[in-house]
């Protein structure tokens, strides 16, 4: 564990190992979507991670997805949100806000004035969706008009710039797991005709406005992006995802970005088969990996140059000490999934360290 445990550069900083807690939705967010009192301490406990990159947080109420989940578009979020990231950094951690927008998976009980979400095409995603009324199946999306486009990266960026007034140390722009930048990318659920559909440069025009409004707010090395090229989460799929994600990282390299965090988990659909060494050939920056890895399986793609970094995510939600575990080769503790979404601070911030105490 030599390399997953030593202190590596990313950006501006100097992270303490090579591990990062995932984001992990956790759907806690108390009233006005503002994270709670206790979502500090939960993220302070596991300040041992070399980065914290947050559950996602929508820039807009239009992004919301599910309901308590944070946001990161009012004065009462920014000031929650600001207590999490002092109590990360004053147990001498780095946190990085990952800034979301769900596009079509949402529903009009949990939309603004009840309207439908938007979308790159009204097409309809199968699956369900908690809300206040109970669990509802997914709608079909109102397609955003190209004109709306610009006011939707807008909304991104005033996210970027309210997450840097809460005092993190960088954002993530969520281009994974089949929200909306997402969704623009993969031609499953992009059917568009103008300049933002159809090829895979257009497809990919969306991710790169979108960081161009976020790299104008914090920098380049304080940003980061995450992309999920086979995951087939939210109903997605894309003809062709090897050319696609082979072009978005290869184009990513002019930004000078923190990082690439890539989840790459292989796909159990044939047609979305991917080579994910290529895809990593193509980046020259620093490459985050996710997907199922344990403290074994990090050290060797650290080892063999895969991997700059290794995020986990389960693990810390039953492991607030998971680097201390690591450090001394102990046992993990088992995590309860009927805690995972809602709820208060039972499965949350009551798991127990390697002592036997709460962190």
């Amino acid at each position: 564990m030599q390399q997953l445990l030593s202190p590596t550069p990313l950006g501006p900083y100097t992270l303490a190992n090579r591990v990062v807690m995932a984001p992990m939705t956790r759907s806690r967010a108390g009233a006005g979507n503002a994270p709670q009192a206790f979502t500090a301490t939960y993220y302070a406990q596991r300040a041992n991670a070399g980065l914290i990159i947050t559950e996602a947080t929508q820039v807009t109420p239009e992004g919301q997805p599910y309901i308590a989940t944070p946001g990161i578009h009012s004065n009462e979020q920014i000031a929650a949100w600001k207590q999490v990231a002092d109590a990360v950094h004053a147990a001498g951690g780095r946190i990085f806000l990952q800034l979301w927008h769900g596009g079509r998976i949402s529903h009009p009980d949990i939309q603004p004035n009840g309207q439908l979400p938007v979308a790159p095409s009204a097409i309809r995603a199968q699956g369900q969706v908690y809300t206040m009324n109970g669990l509802q199946e997914l709608v079909t999306p109102r397609a955003l008009e190209t004109a709306e486009i610009a006011d939707v990266v807008e909304q991104y960026r005033h996210g970027a710039a309210n997450a840097l007034a809460a005092g993190f140390d960088g954002v993530e722009v969520h281009a994974a797991n089949g929200y909306l930048i997402d969704q623009f990318l993969r031609d499953g659920s992009n059917q568009r005709h103008d300049q933002y559909g159809g090829t895979v440069e257009n497809r990919a025009r969306f991710l790169f406005e979108v960081l161009d409004a976020v790299v104008a707010e914090w920098g380049a090395e304080r940003v980061g992006v995450r992309l999920s090229p086979v995951v087939g989460f939210n109903d997605m799929r894309d003809s062709a995802p090897q050319a696609l994600f082979e072009y978005v990282a290869t184009n990513l390299n002019r930004y000078g970005l923190a990082y690439l965090h890539v989840i790459d988990t292989p796909s159990d659909d044939p047609t979305q088969a991917f080579n994910f060494a290529a895809l990593r050939a193509r980046y020259q920056g620093t490459y985050i990996v996710a997907g199922g890895y344990s403290r074994e399986t990090a050290e060797a793609a650290i080892d063999r140059g895969y991997a700059s970094l290794v995020a986990f995510g389960k693990p810390f939600i039953s492991n607030p000490d998971l680097v201390d575990r690591f450090r001394h080769q102990a046992p993990l503790a088992d995590w309860d999934p009927s805690s995972f979404y809602g709820g208060g601070t039972q499965g949350y911030i009551d798991y127990p360290t390697l002592q036997g105490e709460p962190a």
